[in-house]
Order: C-alpha cells, then sequence, then structure tokens
C-alpha cells in the first residue's frame, strides 16, 4: 500500500512540475522536477537533502553540484509565474489575497551574498537575514489555502529600491493574474500613503490594519475637512453590534465578547474616495481597526464579513509557519542571491502542490495515517492539516524510496484522483 501511494504521489508531483516548467530547456526541466521532489521527500532545502532523495548511483557531491548549478539558472523565476498561474481560477471576486511580510535569519551567515539587518520575528530581535513577501489566496472562514506567491529581497542587493516596491510588486503580480478579483488583506505594514496611493488609483478593494496615528477625514462629504486621529475616531465610533467568538490560545479556549462598528472616513491625500474605519473592540487594550474601500451599511452580515476577513488573517500566518517549517526554510545554505530567491520559489511550489494539487484535488485518505482533520471553527487555530500532508509524504517516499523519473517531453495531464 505504501508503494502504491508513494508512486501515486511521485505521477502527481511529476505532472504538477511539468506544466511548471514547461517552456524551460530540458535541464532545467529535469532539475525542477528533482528540485520539488526532494524538498517535498525530504523536508529540506538543503542541497545534500535534496540529493540523498534523488538516490543517484555517483557520489553525493556530484549530485550536489550539479543542482547547485542548476538552482543559479535565472529562468527559474518563470515557476513563480507558473505557480501563480496555477492558482489564480481560484481567486474569485472575495476571495481574500493575504499579504504577509516575514523574515529569514541567518544570524551566522556571514558569506551569504547581500546578507542584511531583519528583525527576527520569532525572537523579536534584529538579526542579519533576509525579507520575505507571500500573497496566500483564502476564501472568509474557510481553511483551504492557494500559495500564490513568494518572493526573497535584501535592502543590500543592488537591485533592491524599497520595501514598498517589493510590497507593490507582489499586489501587481498577483492581481495581473486575476484581475478584478480578490480582497487585499494587509496587516499595520500596509498603513502607508505609498501603499494606499496605488490600490485606490489601481481600483483594488483592500482592507489594511492601521496603527491608530493616522488622521483621517471625518465623514463622505467633499466639502468636509474635519480630521481626527485613527484611534480617536475608533474610540468613539458607535458600536452597531456584538458577537462572542473563541480563539485558541496556548491550548486553552478562550471567550470574547466582540462589539463592531464602523465610521465613514477618507483619506487626507485621497479626499473624494468614500473608506470605512471598521472598529472591533474586545480583542485587545485597544480596538482592531481596519480601513476598507468595500461599502458599509449598517448590516451585521456586510459589516462581519470585513472584521472576520482581517481574523482569516491571522489564521493565515500559520501558512507562513507551515511553510517555513515543513521544508525548514531558514536553515538554507546556498551562498548567491539568485539561488536564494529561486529555493525560495521552489518552496513556494511545493506548498503549492501539498496544499493545492494533493490538499484539494486529491481523496486525503491516501494518505490517512498521515492526516488530521482541520477544525471547521472559525477563530480556533485549526488542527493544521498541511503539515500532515507534508509528514505524510516525506513518510511514505522514506518508506517506499525511488528515483523520480526524468520528466517526459510530452507534459501529461494532471489525474484529479487516485483511483
Amino acid at each position: 500500500m505504501i508503494a502504491e501511494t508513494a508512486a501515486k504521489m511521485r505521477a502527481q508531483l511529476g505532472a504538477f512540475s511539468g506544466r511548471l516548467s514547461a517552456g524551460l530547456r530540458k535541464p532545467a526541466r529535469r532539475f525542477v522536477g528533482e528540485a520539488l521532489y526532494g524538498i517535498a521527500a525530504r523536508g529540506s532545502v538543503k542541497l545534500t537533502e535534496i540529493g540523498r532523495a534523488l538516490e543517484e548511483p555517483i557520489p553525493l557531491i556530484k549530485t550536489e553540484t550539479r543542482l547547485s548549478r542548476n538552482l543559479g539558472r535565472c529562468e527559474l523565476a518563470s515557476v513563480g509565474d507558473a505557480v501563480l498561474a496555477e492558482g489564480a481560477h481560484r481567486i474569485g471576486k472575495r476571495t481574500l489575497l493575504v499579504l504577509d511580510l516575514s523574515d529569514i535569519a541567518k544570524p551566522y551567515a556571514e558569506k551569504m551574498e547581500h546578507i542584511a539587518r531583519v528583525r527576527d520575528g520569532s525572537e523579536g530581535t534584529i538579526a542579519d537575514g533576509y525579507w520575505l513577501a507571500h500573497v496566500v489566496g483564502v476564501e472568509n472562514t474557510d481553511n483551504a489555502i492557494v500559495p500564490l506567491y513568494a518572493a526573497l529581497w535584501s535592502q543590500k542587493a543592488p537591485d533592491f529600491v524599497s520595501e514598498n516596491v517589493e510590497v507593490l510588486t507582489a499586489i501587481r503580480t498577483v492581481a495581473a493574474a486575476a484581475p478584478g478579483r480578490g480582497v487585499w488583506v494587509v496587516d499595520r505594514g500596509g498603513d502607508r500613503g505609498e501603499i494606499y496611493a496605488p490600490l485606490i488609483e489601481e481600483g483594488h478593494t483592500f482592507v489594511i490594519r492601521n496603527k491608530g496615528d493616522r488622521h483621517l477625514l471625518v465623514g463622505h462629504s467633499p466639502t468636509g475637512r474635519t480630521k481626527a486621529e485613527t484611534e480617536a475616531l475608533a474610540q468613539s465610533c458607535p458600536m452597531h453590534f456584538a458577537t462572542h467568538i473563541v480563539r485558541e490560545e496556548r491550548g486553552q479556549e478562550v471567550a470574547y465578547r466582540l462589539d463592531y462598528g464602523f465610521r465613514p472616513v477618507r483619506l487626507t491625500a485621497h479626499p473624494h474616495t468614500k473608506l470605512w474605519l471598521v472598529v472591533a473592540k474586545g480583542l485587545g487594550e485597544k480596538p482592531l481597526m481596519l480601513l476598507t474601500n468595500i461599502e458599509m451599511k449598517r448590516n451585521r452580515k456586510t459589516l462581519w464579513w470585513v472584521v472576520s476577513a482581517y481574523l482569516t488573517r491571522w489564521r493565515i500566518e500559520e501558512t507562513i509557519r507551515f511553510i517555513k517549517q515543513s521544508y525548514d526554510l531558514e536553515d538554507i545554505r546556498v551562498l548567491t542571491y539568485r539561488r536564494l530567491r529561486n529555493m525560495v520559489v521552489l518552496v513556494n511550489a511545493v506548498a503549492f502542490f501539498t496544499a493545492v494539487v494533493i490538499g484539494t484535488r486529491t481523496r486525503l485518505e491516501i494518505l490517512a495515517t498521515h492526516l488530521i482533520t482541520a477544525s471547521k471553527r472559525l477563530f480556533g487555530i485549526p488542527d493544521f492539516r498541511y503539515y500532515a500532508i507534508a509528514d505524510g509524504i516525506r513518510e511514505v517516499c522514506a518508506r517506499s524510496p525511488r528515483k523520480i523519473a526524468k520528466p517526459p517531453d510530452a507534459i501529461p495531464q494532471l489525474a484529479f484522483g487516485f483511483t
């Protein structure tokens, strides 16, 4: 049974890698298939581990050297575009497009190219490393994720302009693949005039958490010039509705009463654009402040949709941890900047395969001994089934080792289920 499961998983992965690498030259196509398989089979981005998964009848150092050489190919950036194209049809009008900025801390990696200072989110300190931007698609209140975009950058790289440019590149790249669809959900890092301006001017729908110190124009009258600080507006905001929610904190269920309401506002730099400040109280000392261009009415369903969209974003933080931990991304050891960026693209492709190709297209019982059931409760952190799927892939590959086949010239079509 394990051998059969492993063979079917490899067939799925082979077809997937074939689609992602279509159009590349044969050596590059072969490398994409080997890299995706090795990352998935060993749960590691280290080239030695990927090489071991391939089980080639040659010295491991020769396999590692070939992998390193191919990882430096500039054309591998197209794999990220192919992943986005695979996921774009899953983005609907109201699909949440969660933009998350994180980091890879490499405090002892002095020889890595363009290494720079980052804020280590896990330790809360400043360390050497690289920045990451992820975009994940998810339906509001749902658990199924679609990893759409991933990019690594360093402020010391010669082509670096600014963090705002990196953020806008992520937004514009995904938006070009799904024009007119999706709602951008961004944490407080998106509360910048440099981000609001293109979002408004380019017609994107958004929900952005505010820091509280921004001054907004009160009301929607184009002649109204009354300004107030966001937090002051939030404190005086009428709370139209209330509900009770449950969150899991340190393994314990904690109940909260959540009061929520909204106020019509405008940005001082965009006085003719109608916006709404959605406020939720009860999750902390300060109210949750969300600025959106989704039209608000005194309607529980409409208002709750925006609040729950941001709360869904909190769950997506677990997705980023899944990608980092399941494939040991922070243990990345390649030295050149291009190889670092290419590896992040490949890891995102493996995450897409795990979460979408296996997670939603096949009967999950094929990995039944390795899966857990995802919780459908809205505000708890669910048992994260993607960890289990990733573990299951590693286990069946370990128990039924077999060298991945070379990609065929004719790319096979993906079968949507196991028989």
